[in-house]
């Protein structure tokens, strides 16, 4: 009962990190494309191998912040498949901060090839086939400018005045943001297997990544505090909270609490041999599990030595920690079919490595 209690609040505590960062990404595009009068956004929709460049370099940042943002950008069409595909290559999840800590001058390395198999396939992705287009996927109505936009900016500038009477949607935002970044200041959401890392390296772990996020997340605080009515009810409150934060929630807790359950009772260590090529086609498969955890077995293989780079390379472009779970709740579609190309550039990119002896 208490393991199970325990693996219940660790699910939760993942849970709520987890939507929480997707939330505050979500409310920052939303201000980008208000004030920017959606000039931004139609420029980069017009990039498509820019929008592929902006996946990779999302992905490559450690952690899943990074890949957060691509999947809200991408559920509301503001990049393509290719690029959302570029992203999960790129991302190694909070994995990333292990090998800074554990093997820096490969993990580099690793990092490098990452980037550039990305914005390979991610390019080949829009290049060649329709997916790139999503027509159906996403949020319907993706980030939008309305009438009323324009008039708040002409006629009612963004200040602290609109707190006098604060609407219950907004003391709703600014009280939930704040109780966000707290947590996040006070190391409450972090992951248990980064624990450890503290030890190895001072700056490249997640507990600094979640500060430097919390101080960023206060100009959504100062966003939310200044901003019109409007915005706040239509944009914030309507679009982004009623539409997307319970799905989120809901779906990354029930994959994170069923992946939690079946880790817990199977051990994926009976599974390895000293057979290279099946050790790089059990990296890949375990890769596809939306879960950091799983990858840090191939990472620790490699840095004893116990196997060679090719199945390291694979198990990091399969895998891509807890970035794609956002994706399994706002289109079911679009993450098996990210899935399935990762896991297929995985396995070619692995094979490849280790013919060539690398």
């Amino acid at each position: 009962m208490h393991e199970f209690s325990h693996l219940f609040l660790d699910v939760l505590r993942n849970s709520v990190l987890i939507t929480g960062l997707v939330m505050i990404m979500m409310l920052m595009i939303e201000y980008v494309n208000i004030h920017s009068h959606g000039k931004w956004f139609t420029r980069l929709r017009k990039n498509r191998f820019g929008q592929v460049v902006l996946g990779a370099v999302l992905g490559i940042v450690p952690g899943c912040m990074g890949g957060f943002a691509a999947v809200s950008m991408y559920s509301h069409k503001l990049l393509t498949f290719g690029a959302l595909v570029a992203m999960m290559i790129a991302s190694s999840g909070d994995e990333a901060f292990v090998m800074l800590a554990m093997i820096p001058k490969q993990a580099l390395l690793l990092m490098a090839i990452l980037f550039v198999v990305a914005l390979a396939a991610g390019w080949l992705v829009d290049r060649f086939s329709k997916a790139g287009k999503a027509k159906d996927e996403g949020c319907a109505e993706g980030y939008q400018i309305h009438e009323e936009d324009e008039k708040e900016e002409s006629d009612d500038k963004p200040t602290l005045r609109n707190m006098r009477h604060a609407s219950a949607e907004r003391i709703a935002l600014l009280l939930g943001v704040i109780l966000f970044i707290v947590a996040l200041a006070f190391g409450t959401l972090e992951h248990e297997h980064e624990e450890s890392v503290h030890t190895h390296l001072n700056i490249f772990n997640e507990y600094w990544m979640n500060l430097i996020f919390a101080v960023v997340s206060l100009f959504v605080v100062w966003f939310i505090a200044t901003a019109g009515e409007h915005i706040i009810k239509e944009h914030l409150w309507e679009h982004i909270i009623r539409k997307h934060f319970l799905s989120i929630f809901i779906w990354t807790f029930g994959a994170l609490f069923v992946i939690q359950v079946g880790l817990h009772y199977f051990d994926i260590e009976t599974l390895i041999s000293n057979n290279i090529p099946w050790m790089i086609l059990l990296a890949v498969l375990v890769g596809i599990i939306p879960e950091s955890g799983p990858h840090l077995l191939f990472v620790t293989l490699f840095a004893t030595g116990t196997v060679p780079f090719s199945v390291l390379l694979a198990s990091s472009i399969s895998q891509d920690g807890h970035a794609s779970l956002p994706l399994l709740a706002e289109s079911k579609r679009s993450f098996l079919k990210a899935k399935i190309v990762n896991a297929l550039v995985a396995a070619v990119a692995g094979y490849i490595c280790y013919f060539v002896g690398f």
